[in-house]
């Protein structure tokens, strides 16, 4: 049975992170060789920029891990909410600086201080479409179980 009250963890959702991360490395190298380049090539989920091996970017969850544990705690296990978390429309690529501004604040919310979208050259529309495919993408992992 479980606990809808307990409390939020990461281990397992970082565990399926790490694997998650590796594979779009090893996605965005393949990337970077179709370009001519010998390093990773991403683009930001959230500018739309080029980004490579160096640049200042990191990966990030799209839908914070902790705000989707609190909607499935109740009906779904730690293991599933890592896979739910971690699914492929969730976990983004984005220069270190908006991930950090974002924080743990939902996406919505921090798109509407136009200072954001002004401060770190913000794709307002590839950002809302990048925030919808994620929310099909957690919508359709959490049908499946």
């Amino acid at each position: 049975m479980l606990d809808p009250n307990r409390p939020y963890c990461r281990v397992e959702i970082d565990r399926v992170f790490n694997r998650v991360k590796a594979a779009m490395h090893v996605m965005a190298l393949a990337s970077g060789k179709s370009k001519g380049l010998t390093k990773a090539h991403y683009y930001d989920a959230y500018t739309g920029k080029e980004l490579i091996v160096g640049d200042a970017y990191e990966y990030e969850h799209i839908r914070s891990s902790e705000e989707i544990h609190t909607r499935y705690k109740s009906i779904l296990t730690d293991e599933q909410i890592a896979l739910v978390v971690n699914c492929v429309e969730n976990v983004a690529v984005t220069l270190i600086s908006i991930n950090k501004a974002k924080g743990m604040k939902k996406m919505e919310d921090w798109l509407r201080n136009s200072n954001n979208i002004v401060m770190y050259g913000i794709d307002l529309k590839l950002a809302l479409t990048k925030l919808k495919q994620a929310d099909d993408g957690i919508e359709r992992i959490v049908k499946w179980f």
